[in-house]
């Protein structure tokens, strides 16, 4: 299964801010990977896998492969971490498509796709990554 979603013709991304936070305790020993995707046609966003084990299975591959097709911001958070915005892509406003991966709750989890969003606040829990807009 991959992503699809419906975009008029000549829809661009909206994303212009991804500031990422940690809900876990501060105490607890981990660490969350996070991966922002802008994708910029859409022969490069029907290659995304549609969970997060199978993207961090195949991530080294389809970075090789995808090439210039995508840009790939990613992070890692500590536990407990207050705040952390990230640098985005000089060409993100060109993307088709803007999808977020963490290496945090279950495996079969999708990407969250923020394309539409502007401001965008990923939080991190015990039970996943909750996105939002700020």
């Amino acid at each position: 299964m991959l992503i699809l979603t419906a975009f008029a013709a000549g829809s661009l991304a909206a994303v212009e801010s991804v500031e990422i936070r940690s809900r876990l305790d501060p105490n607890a020993i981990e660490i969350t990977g996070i991966d922002v995707l802008f994708l910029y046609d859409e022969a490069t966003a029907a290659r995304i896998p549609a969970t997060k084990s199978a993207w961090y299975g195949n991530r080294r591959t389809l970075t090789m492969e995808l090439g210039e097709a995508f840009d790939l911001v990613s992070t890692f958070i500590p536990q407990g971490f207050d705040s952390a915005r990230l640098n985005l892509p000089d060409r993100a406003a060109d993307a088709i498509r803007v999808l977020v991966f963490a290496e945090h709750g279950a495996s079969d989890a999708p990407p969250v796709d923020i394309t539409e969003m502007t401001n965008v606040l990923i939080e991190i829990d015990p039970f996943g990554i909750q996105v939002s807009r700020q």
